[in-house]
């Protein structure tokens, strides 16, 4: 039974864990919106909560208590100065969490962790609604090669001699490493 059990191990150790959390949370706080797995970002969200109420006190321990999680000064100077008075008169709830669904290759569930009125997402509306999204030049349509004849591909494809190309398998030596290849080449 798992009773009284919290938070997700993420196939870590209790100190690699940490890191992992005070790197995603100070990646956080810099880009304002960071792309992770479902799960980092289900366990970042009350981490990276925690750290934005405190930096709302706006006292020397709550800097340091800061500090203790978030390395980088500049980051914390950014915390107390723009996203404490951001989120004064929020309650709670500062970040969101957007599914973007299974990661190409290991189909791990990806989700982008943004936080709550982001500059970022402020920036790319304000330019949308003017219209003056830098529009990228069309690229220009190269002409269509002619097709090489058959007669001229086979003679390229082909060695000289006619013997059957052989292919070594793995660090085996000897000849039966070896397999006879057709003409594609696998």
């Amino acid at each position: 039974m798992k009773h009284r059990v919290q938070g997700r191990k993420l196939g870590r150790t209790s100190s690699h864990r940490l890191a992992v959390l005070r790197n995603l949370s100070t990646s956080l706080f810099r880009h304002e919106r960071i792309t992770t797995t479902l799960m980092k970002a289900k366990e970042l969200r009350p981490f990276a909560e925690r750290l934005i109420t405190l930096s709302k006190r706006e006292t020397l321990h709550a800097r340091r208590l800061v500090l203790r999680d978030i390395h980088d000064k500049d980051v914390v100077s950014k915390m107390f100065d723009a996203l404490s008075s951001r989120y004064a008169q929020r309650p709670g709830g500062y970040t969101r969490i957007i599914k973007l669904g299974p990661r190409r290759g290991d189909n791990a569930e990806i989700a982008r962790i943004e936080l709550v009125d982001a500059e970022v997402v402020k920036k790319a509306a304000e330019t949308e609604a003017k219209g003056k999204a830098p529009a990228k030049p069309e690229k220009k349509a190269k002409p269509a090669k002619p097709a090489p004849d058959k007669e001229a591909a086979g003679k390229k494809g082909r060695s000289k001699s006619s013997a059957p190309r052989t292919e070594s398998k793995g660090k085996a030596k000897g000849a039966a490493a070896t397999r006879k290849v057709g003409k594609s080449g696998s």
